[in-house]
């Protein structure tokens, strides 16, 4: 659960050039198309821990502003994946739910419990950052709303 609107988280997800904020592993994004999240656009990041980096391509294949938004994940040498994010009102907050599932190259062979497991830390670690991030704006947008509605 993100103590944010829908529309809120949805702003952290259609800036691409925000990603490393939240996105664990992430050390720099490295480009992200103008048009980012349509159909088709492409966000250039480099992921990796230490020395130990790689180039990652993220292609939007579905986006439903406010609800949904589909990414394939492509990291060579080790294949693709598949990460869904949905995005369900719940009151004035957001139910965040993050689905990821390998689509081809090595990763396809390695789904299972191990991976799963460090997937699913990853994926905590990633919620976390972006519930937080969400709030702090949250709060700022608020707190910038009370200052302007008693200054006219």
């Amino acid at each position: 659960m993100i103590l944010s609107s829908p529309s809120e988280v949805w702003s952290l997800l259609s800036d691409g050039h925000r990603y490393g904020e939240w996105v664990t592993g992430t050390q720099q994004v490295l480009a992200a198309d103008p048009h980012w999240p349509a159909v088709g656009a492409r966000l250039r990041v480099r992921v990796g821990a230490g020395p130990l980096t790689l180039d990652d391509t993220c292609v939007v294949r579905v986006c439903e502003p406010r609800h949904r938004l589909e990414l394939e994940a492509k990291a060579d040498p080790f294949g693709a994946a598949r990460i869904a994010m949905n995005l369900i009102p719940w009151g004035e907050h957001t139910l965040f739910v993050l689905d990821w599932h390998p689509l081809r190259g090595p990763g396809t062979r390695m789904h299972g419990l191990p991976v799963d497991y460090i997937v699913r830390i990853r994926n905590g670690m990633m919620l976390t950052k972006l519930a937080r991030i969400a709030l702090r704006e949250h709060g700022e947008r608020a707190e910038g709303t009370l200052l302007h509605t008693g200054s006219d």
